[in-house]
């Protein structure tokens, strides 16, 4: 089951250790934590899964795995984030079953439908800024277009992209049901309250 709208959502920086972030990120209450490292072993990945699992579990929130379906069933996560050349949505769910999550990465409205066409539980929409944390073939999609895909797409969108405490409570407001960061947590001083005052800030944007 989904968080209650709105909700954070903190991803793994490669540069850092993920334990320690989702920790700290689940500490200042976010909702969800995305395990996401691309050159990680399976080995290595599987125990951090495990490992981040457990905290998620002791703080109520999702343990999502990037990419890997096998890592998710095997750990026992809540479930997948897919990107567009991932596994198949379809396919995904085979495995995983109907209790799981599967999220996946939209850079377009049309990308968006086809998700929930297909059966995913949360369309992760962006980049909307201009962000340093990924590599991006493509221009940020901007405020608009997250606002049109909020009013198109009945499924949960978790805003991504260049996302700080400046700018996500208006992205809420434009329709995102949460906001997806790595670097506005990982890269502050202290990531527990920053993550605390990103919640804070978009929940304020519902009041």
């Amino acid at each position: 089951m989904m968080p209650s709208s709105p909700f954070l959502c903190v991803i793994t920086d490669e540069t850092l250790s993920p334990l320690s972030l989702a920790e700290q990120a689940l500490k200042g209450g976010a909702a969800m934590i995305q395990l996401r490292h691309k050159h990680a072993s399976g080995s290595q990945l599987f125990s951090w899964a495990v490992a981040i699992r457990k905290l998620c579990q002791q703080h109520q929130a999702l343990c999502i795995i990037n990419d890997r379906v096998d890592i998710a069933m095997a750990s026992q996560a809540d479930g997948v984030h897919l990107g567009q050349q991932d596994m198949p949505i379809k396919a995904a769910r085979k495995l995983l079953g109907q209790d799981r999550i599967i999220g996946v990465s939209a850079s377009s409205i049309k990308e968006a439908m086809q998700a929930k066409k297909d059966g995913a539980n949360y369309i992760g929409f962006g980049h909307i800024f201009p962000t340093a944390s990924k590599d991006k073939e493509y221009a940020p999609l901007g405020p608009e277009t997250l606002r049109q895909a909020a009013a198109h797409i009945s499924l949960p969108i978790v805003a991504i992209g260049g996302i700080s405490l400046e700018n996500a409570a208006s992205l809420i407001s434009l329709g995102a049901s949460a906001v997806a960061v790595i670097s506005a947590v990982s890269r502050a001083n202290d990531p527990t309250l920053a993550a605390h005052n990103l919640l804070c800030a978009i929940q304020k944007s519902r009041s």
